[in-house]
């Protein structure tokens, strides 16, 4: 860090929102060097107050903020919200740091997991780093590895995806969800268009023209884009599954050089942001309850050959989709920011 003295004025667009609440958590528990902190919402939560590190913090209407001064925005509000915003904060001359998908797939905004291509941020003519999706970033974390190491040419991935990536509502109707049919009531879903308690739903985000969601899109456009190479294939189904937090994905690649199961187990034990948990007995896996949620690390496990071919590997991969799929990545490059001086 060329001033490991200086400290920063940073502002949190979407504060009161769950991620928005996470980053704060995580700028927190990391000792991100504020100098001021600025929490900003819409009209509708502004004037409320949130606790940090002991001070209570008055929430502002975005639409009113001068952005003045302020040398990181973190923003988590929505795409219509960062398209209109974004711009003017990197105007006034902050560096966004973006969690929709307003400016993903631009060339000229990097997308960036802190873990695969950190050095990608240090090009950004907009003044804007877009965050990935959720499950495109735990997925990229434990196979970028693998990627540089043998050279993936295919991925098939089937996610399982907690409400939590849907909003505070869809964590809402989950829950009362369940609490009605456990007390024999009938059920009327608001959030999602069928029932999500104790049912899957194999439709996340918009349909698009060739049959797949845009949220299984994402996970192609993306994929490529952050690890530069174009030719890989990728075959996405994207599942929401009645998980509070916590993603999950059964990941199969197929290599150009091939990679035993032994040898993937050692190489992404010492990768970093991975965690293997990979033993051939009950338990002896990672789930989205007793290792996710609430934690950072992408949890690393199942994994096997593909009995269907020969330079086939499987991977179950499992990560909170709020801490490193949203908050903890945008603090992440936030530090690498501020590491520029």
């Amino acid at each position: 860090m060329n001033n490991p003295d200086r400290r920063f004025h940073v502002a949190v667009v979407g504060a009161t929102g769950a991620v928005g609440e996470t980053m704060l958590a995580i700028l927190a528990e990391r000792n991100f060097p504020i100098a001021t902190l600025s929490l900003l919402a819409s009209s509708r939560s502004a004037g409320g107050e949130i606790d940090f590190q002991g001070d209570k913090i008055k929430v502002q209407d975005l639409a009113d903020f001068d952005p003045t001064g302020v040398d990181i925005a973190l923003f988590s509000a929505g795409g219509s919200v960062s398209k209109e915003f974004g711009p003017k904060f990197a105007a006034a001359g902050a560096v966004v740091i973006d969690n929709s998908s307003a400016f993903r797939y631009e060339d000229d905004v990097p997308l960036v997991v802190s873990e695969v291509n950190p050095e990608a941020l240090k090009h950004r003519p907009r003044g804007i780093i877009a965050n990935p999706n959720c499950s495109t970033m735990q997925m990229l974390v434990a196979l970028a590895p693998l990627h540089r190491q043998y050279g993936i040419v295919r991925i098939n991935v089937a996610t399982y995806q907690s409400v939590s990536g849907g909003g505070r509502s869809a964590l809402e109707e989950l829950g009362k969800q369940t609490g009605q049919l456990l007390s024999f009531q009938q059920i009327d879903p608001q959030r999602f268009p069928v029932q999500i308690a104790f049912n899957l739903i194999p439709h996340i985000d918009d349909f698009l023209d060739n049959g797949f969601t845009k949220e299984e899109m994402k996970l192609v456009w993306e994929t490529r884009k952050i690890l530069g190479d174009d030719s890989i294939l990728v075959n996405p189904t994207a599942v929401r599954v009645p998980v509070f937090y916590g993603h999950s994905e059964a990941v199969t690649i197929e290599t150009r050089d091939k990679v035993t199961p032994e040898a993937a187990r050692e190489l992404l034990s010492r990768s970093p942001g991975v965690e293997v948990v990979d033993t051939h007995e009950a338990g002896g896996y990672p789930t989205p309850v007793t290792h996710a949620s609430g934690n950072d690390a992408v949890y690393v496990g199942r994994i096997r050959e593909d009995l269907s071919h020969p330079r086939g590997l499987n991977l179950w991969i499992v990560s909170d989709n709020i801490r490193k799929g949203a908050a903890l990545n945008a603090v992440q490059l936030a530090e690498l920011v501020a590491a520029e001086g």
